[in-house]
């Protein structure tokens, strides 16, 4: 059921209903807590990331893309985590972060295990 909630949230926000696309997300990501059918949840974090970054709430975004990763990790969903990686990566290197960056994206591309990155 939260996929179709999901669908739904991608289509408000293909259609530029923001405010609604933000508001299927959230309850997709209810639908999964409740249900326990966490396998998009990842997914759903990157998302809404992609979102708030188009809104300019950088510092929001950063922290769901970080949380994607680390539901990614845990889950060792291995095509999320490149997902919210190269998001995460691609939003540092914009800042000027490339090192970072950079050190983030190895891993996840090498298809080793990463270090959790803290969600601060």
């Amino acid at each position: 059921m939260h996929h179709h909630t999901a669908l739904l949230a991608r289509a408000y926000d293909i259609a530029g209903q923001t405010e609604e696309a933000l508001s299927a997300l959230d309850d997709a990501l209810q639908i999964a807590g409740r249900t326990g059918e966490r396998w998009l949840e990842a997914e759903f974090y990157r998302h809404k990331g992609r979102i708030l970054l188009r809104q300019g709430h950088t510092a929001a975004a950063e922290e769901l893309y970080r949380k994607a990763l680390s539901v990614s990790d845990e889950q060792e969903a291995k095509l999320w985590q490149l997902r919210a990686a190269t998001s995460l990566a691609r939003l540092m290197g914009e800042q000027g972060r490339r090192t970072e960056a950079r050190d983030l994206l190895a891993p996840v591309m090498a298809g080793s295990p990463r270090v959790s990155t803290p969600l601060t």
